[in-house]
């Protein structure tokens, strides 16, 4: 039986197990920390996101604990509505919700799915070698493991990618803080929004109902200066509160501490190549994003789904990662590309410009917005490889959802 190592446990690693076993491999995977367990904050999953996640077997599970977005809005950084967002039109055209979840939900659906044999913790990856018979992976704590592929699963700084790209600069800032916090109890009263979207002078905000009674919101601010290694997340934003909307600020002010956290984003240029021989890349080590678009975690998913059917039909190990990455390296260039040109949106400090921007975003037709959300959370068609049977959302496209994505 041929065997994959995963590295990293996060959501990418563990979606990427769970395509794995689902196509028959055995599967080891190794994290470097104790416990496997994500921090608090949440996800925006859009509807291609969700498609993944069914084929993987939990989407009813992330439906049953998260929240459904029906309806948004998009505003100025002072509270004036510029743009509804109908979610459920969204919904219609292609035949999966769009759900906010915290990260734990996902994360323990995934735990579950995997389980815990196999799952090696506080297994800090050394080095691997390649040969004729696979991989050897040595790990600190653990002895060198032989398998027939590796996944580098291991985020931004993944040293799997390192060993691939030796050459390669390290990930450099973007210069834009991102606040992310959960107020707890906070879902009471969100004028009766599901989600809402701030535009402002050098910053973007944003919230989400996360369940029945939690709020997740983020804020992303320019800043030219990283923070300072003593600066706590709460501290550092509360130069910002004063321009932010009444309402936001309440959130940010019954957000606990333990429930906040402040990163400062890093991006990389994209690889035009993954792997090579029998190692890969996957999620935020092949291709990290800008958060702007919503769509990190969903690529990352997306990415193990389609991992895992490459070998279905390959008769190589080899000749499935090339087909994977041949399918996944335009599809995540594409979600990069648009998540670095929506930041720069969110990044505008001049007023002439934030004014024309904001009245470009009033003044579009709701079909427009429609047509470009649909098309961010279409699933591409290679998601699905060549079985229509198994792609649940095809069957209630409507002509919106014809507009071919990336």
């Amino acid at each position: 039986m041929t065997t994959a190592l995963v590295v990293g446990a996060g959501i990418g690693g563990l979606s990427a197990a769970a395509a794995l076993a689902n196509a028959g491999l055995t599967v080891e995977v190794f994290e470097r920390t104790p416990n496997p367990r994500e921090l608090g904050f949440a996800l925006l999953l859009a509807p291609n996101a969700m498609a993944a996640l069914r084929e993987l077997g939990i989407a009813d599970t992330v439906l049953a604990r998260g929240a459904l977005l029906r309806r948004g809005q998009i505003r100025r950084g002072d509270g004036r509505v510029l743009k509804a967002i109908e979610f459920s039109k969204i919904r219609a055209s292609l035949g999966e919700e769009t759900v906010c979840v915290l990260r734990p939900v996902l994360h323990g659906a995934l735990l579950e799915r995997v389980g815990r044999e196999g799952l090696h913790l506080g297994a800090l990856v050394t080095g691997y070698r390649t040969g004729k018979a696979g991989v050897e992976l040595a790990a600190a704590g653990e002895p060198t493991v032989h398998g027939d592929l590796l996944v580098g699963a291991d985020g931004v700084g993944s040293a799997i990618r390192r060993a691939l790209h030796p050459l390669e600069p390290p990930p450099r800032r973007r210069g834009i803080l991102a606040f992310r916090g959960v107020a707890r109890n906070g879902a009471a009263d969100l004028d009766g929004q599901d989600a809402i979207q701030y535009l402002g002078r050098g910053y973007e905000l944003g919230l989400a109902r996360a369940n029945a009674s939690d709020v997740y919101w983020y804020a992303s601010i320019a800043a030219e200066e990283p923070p300072a290694a003593e600066a706590s997340p709460r501290g550092r934003l509360e130069r910002h509160l004063a321009a932010f909307d009444t309402f936001f600020r309440r959130l940010v002010e019954q957000t606990a501490d333990e429930d906040l956290r402040l990163d400062d984003l890093l991006e990389r240029a994209p690889l035009s190549r993954w792997g090579t021989g029998p190692v890969t890349l996957l999620g935020d080590a092949a291709h990290p994003m800008l958060p702007h678009a919503g769509q990190g975690a969903a690529q990352a998913i997306e990415d193990a789904v389609v991992l895992g059917r490459a070998f279905r039909g390959a008769d190589t190990v080899e000749r499935a990662l090339r087909t994977y990455e041949r399918l996944r390296i335009p599809r995540t260039r594409a979600i990069t590309r648009l998540s670095a040109r929506n930041a720069r949106l969110g990044s505008i400090r001049h007023p002439l410009v934030c004014w024309l921007r904001d009245e470009v975003i009033r003044a579009a037709p709701p079909a427009a917005i429609l047509r470009a959300q649909v098309a961010i959370g279409r699933p591409p068609k290679h998601l699905w490889g060549d079985d229509e049977r198994n792609a649940p959302t095809r069957s209630k496209r409507s002509a919106l959802s014809e507009t071919q994505d990336g």
